[in-house]
């Protein structure tokens, strides 16, 4: 009997190890690339979330301030994978856009996007310090 909750003892911290490393593989953030957005939509190669929230696609420049939004697209918690959000207004050739992280709070209603610039409903999530996005150029 101590054998087996001896045996039992160690499996179970084990798996409990063994999912804190998965968990520390999973780093939060947005990843993409430059791409045509022709079809309407801009994607995101993957986004790891600690929570249900958004990928929040801005407006950009050169100097990196995360300006109007073009798109929105709801995310879950841990790894979503080819995250496509559908353009709300036009987007060129060129145009530098930043996939954002957002959280999926300080709203009025969970599962609709809140978010106006500035805002704190819904609003940008930051990892350090550091908002958790991706700049890209659209083709």
């Amino acid at each position: 009997m101590k054998k087996h909750l001896m045996t039992s003892a160690f499996l179970a911290a084990t798996l409990a190890s063994g999912t804190a490393l998965a968990m520390d593989d999973m780093k939060v953030g947005v990843w993409g690339n430059d791409q045509s957005v022709m079809g309407g939509t801009v994607t995101a190669k993957k986004v790891v979330a600690e929570s249900n929230g958004w990928l929040v696609v801005h407006r950009t420049n050169e100097g990196g301030k995360p300006g109007p939004v073009v798109a929105h697209a709801p995310l879950r918690k841990g790894e979503n994978t080819d995250v496509a959000a559908i353009l709300t207004e036009e987007v060129k050739s060129g145009d530098m856009l930043m996939l954002m992280l957002h959280s999926e709070s300080g709203g009025m209603k969970a599962g609709i996007f809140e978010y106006t610039l500035g805002a704190k409903e819904d609003g940008p999530i930051k990892k350090d310090g550091k908002l958790v996005m991706k700049t890209i150029t659209a083709k």
